[in-house]
């Protein structure tokens, strides 16, 4: 059984600043009408840290993964990520940025349902072109295993349990091993004891090394990030 702690220390090393966003306003027109969700944010996320982003429904917890991940662009201020700035980048550079260097965890696993596990934790890899077609398939049987999923590469998404295809979603995350994993509440379609397991394999990784950056509604998960960044009505309220 999992055990919850109350907070993880911050690493020794987490020092220097991996991402960076200054003033981000984020606002969406429908019309004449506009809906600002970001409201001037500014927020460091150090190398090697663990950051819990928690806050009301609609406070735009969501957008700020957004920006972070390049999958949506700020109306106005800078997001800058491993000394690139992003928000300046064309949308086919975005993406192979965000191939190379970002691994992104939804919360309802987005699998494809003809794949198997190992098919499905090779697909990044296939985009990137990365190595041979053997040497894909035994990176992917490698992050596999890592998640705990040796014995299940065959088992297509219907023949697994709900933790069992988030496992695989968080394989095929860290397929071209990047720095940062982002999680859009990867626990939230998840019963507890097994969000819980789940959060065991992103705190595994991030001790490894990899910073982790997720979106949640748990309380009881947020408590166990190094720290937690609270967001209401589309500012930090509290960090």
């Amino acid at each position: 059984m999992a055990t919850y702690l109350t907070q993880r220390p911050r690493p020794a090393a987490a020092t220097a600043t991996l991402i960076e966003l200054a003033g981000i306003e984020r606002v969406y027109r429908t019309g004449k009408l506009e809906y600002p969700a970001l409201r001037g944010v500014d927020l460091s996320i150090a190398t090697g840290e663990m950051v819990a982003i928690v806050g009301p429904s609609g406070s735009g917890k969501s957008t700020i993964i957004n920006m972070i991940t390049g999958i949506d662009r700020p109306t106005a201020g800078t997001v800058t990520v491993d000394g690139e700035r992003i928000d300046q980048l064309s949308e086919e550079q975005l993406a192979s940025w965000r191939g190379k260097n970002v691994g992104i965890v939804f919360q309802f696993f987005q699998l494809l349902p003809t794949l198997t596990a190992l098919e499905n934790a090779v697909l990044p890899l296939d985009f990137a072109h990365r190595g041979s077609k053997h040497e894909r398939f035994e990176r992917a049987a490698r992050n596999l295993e890592l998640v705990g999923l040796r014995d299940k590469l065959d088992h297509l998404p219907s023949e697994l349990s709900g933790g069992e295809q988030q496992r695989v979603a968080i394989a095929r995350s860290l397929a071209c091993d990047p720095k940062l994993i982002v999680g859009d509440e990867p626990t939230g379609n998840l019963d507890s004891h097994t969000a819980a397991e789940m959060f065991d394999v992103l705190a595994r990784l991030n001790a490894e090394g990899k910073t982790v950056l997720y979106v949640t509604h748990d309380l009881s998960l947020a408590e166990r990030a190094h720290r937690r960044v609270t967001i209401r009505d589309g500012v930090v309220a509290g960090n």
